[in-house]
């Protein structure tokens, strides 16, 4: 399989999708779905929860009115006023993978840290379900930073985000418009916006984001009259004639014995016991198919230059995919912005290997920049 098909996230054999609702979950008999061996000793979560530190259930509103569900990790020897961090993604992920992994790694070296679920996804509200908004789920992080503010235990003038993956165009983008947020580091950045506008190291021609266009406008007629959401391709690829050939899933339930590298490293931990859960949209399903319109309007990071005097640090596998897009934020703001190349890692790995994550890193620039 061509790598840009591979990253356009063909589930299964390039055919373009039918437009018919997903089964249940409790329909999918596929390996995953035995995948509750880790979630019986962790709660349902993909790490164990460390023995210093709280783990407590919130829930807060954004500005639209969403309710917004998160996980408050808190150091139990907590004293005084602490630094805090609002930490989120990867894209399609939820707060019991890779972003609580983190969140409780930082509450261990004595942050409070607040991981949650963007609008629309895992237990936050919204109505419409797995669906994507550069504008609501910017907005989560500075409801997030709301939240903490108000928290007895956190300095509001010492509070950051941490982000991870997709979340990190939406981090980068909220932190230059809101300055409460000190500093701001990322993990894996992807550019949702560029990544599904442009494709992959933005290999869409003229003509193929036309008929992405053509086909996001298509489908909001099919969802108006049928009264219900696809699920489809968030970042459309196309087959071998050209046309586009979206499919209703993320990942392919079963790993295909020729799947590329890339396929098979977010198959490894979003569709085995490593990282498997039932909520995360890249473990069980699609993002409604209309969602790249949005991203589309939306491009993240414009305003970058008002991120200045504050820092940020951006974290990168060697060997991930996603590498330039941390490279090319870099580029752009370099006497703001650092950026830490970890070797022998890919995309993946920074979730949940901590032994390649810079953990020691990320806290150094964390005690630096909201001190």
């Amino acid at each position: 399989m061509e790598r840009r098909q591979a990253l356009g996230l063909i589930a299964a054999t390039g055919a373009a999708a039918t437009f018919t609702a997903l089964p249940s979950f409790a329909a999918d008999t596929s390996r995953a779905a035995s995948a509750t061996a880790q979630g019986n000793t962790t709660g349902g979560y993909t790490f164990p929860l460390d023995k210093n530190v709280k783990r407590t259930s919130v829930r807060f509103k954004n500005r639209y009115g969403i309710e917004v569900a998160a996980d408050l990790y808190v150091p139990k020897n907590a004293r005084g006023k602490l630094p805090a961090l609002v930490v989120s993604g990867p894209f399609g992920a939820v707060k019991e993978q890779s972003s609580g992994l983190y969140a409780n790694e930082f509450a261990r070296r004595g942050y409070v840290a607040l991981a949650f679920d963007p609008s629309f996804t895992g237990e936050s509200g919204g109505t419409v379900r797995d669906v994507a908004s550069p504008d609501i789920n910017t907005e989560d992080y500075s409801a997030a930073v709301d939240f903490l503010g108000l928290h007895k235990l956190v300095d509001r003038e010492r509070i950051g985000a941490q982000a991870i993956c997709g979340l990190s165009g939406m981090a980068l983008t909220v932190a230059a418009a809101d300055s409460r947020i000190k500093a701001v580091a990322t993990v894996s950045m992807y550019d949702m916006s560029r990544s599904m506008s442009r494709g992959h190291e933005d290999y869409y021609t003229r003509e193929q984001r036309q008929k992405v266009v053509d086909h996001l406008s298509r489908q909001r007629w099919i969802d108006t009259e049928r009264g219900t959401c696809a699920r489809l391709s968030h970042e459309v690829p196309f087959d071998e004639d050209g046309n586009v050939a979206p499919t209703n899933r993320v990942l392919p339930q079963t790993l295909p014995a020729d799947a590329d590298p890339v396929t098979n490293s977010f198959f490894d931990y979003y569709r085995t016991e490593r990282g498997y859960h039932p909520r995360s949209i890249n473990s069980t399903t699609a993002w409604t198919a209309t969602t790249p319109m949005s991203f589309f309007a939306f491009p993240l990071m414009t305003n970058i230059d008002l991120l200045a005097p504050r820092k940020a640090l951006l974290v990168a596998g060697a060997d991930a995919h996603s590498r330039y897009y941390a490279e090319d934020v870099r580029a752009k703001a370099p006497e703001t912005v650092d950026l830490v190349i970890v070797p022998g890692a890919d995309h993946v790995d920074l979730y949940d290997r901590k032994d390649l994550i810079p953990f020691d890193r990320l806290d150094a620039f964390f005690t630096k920049n909201l001190a």
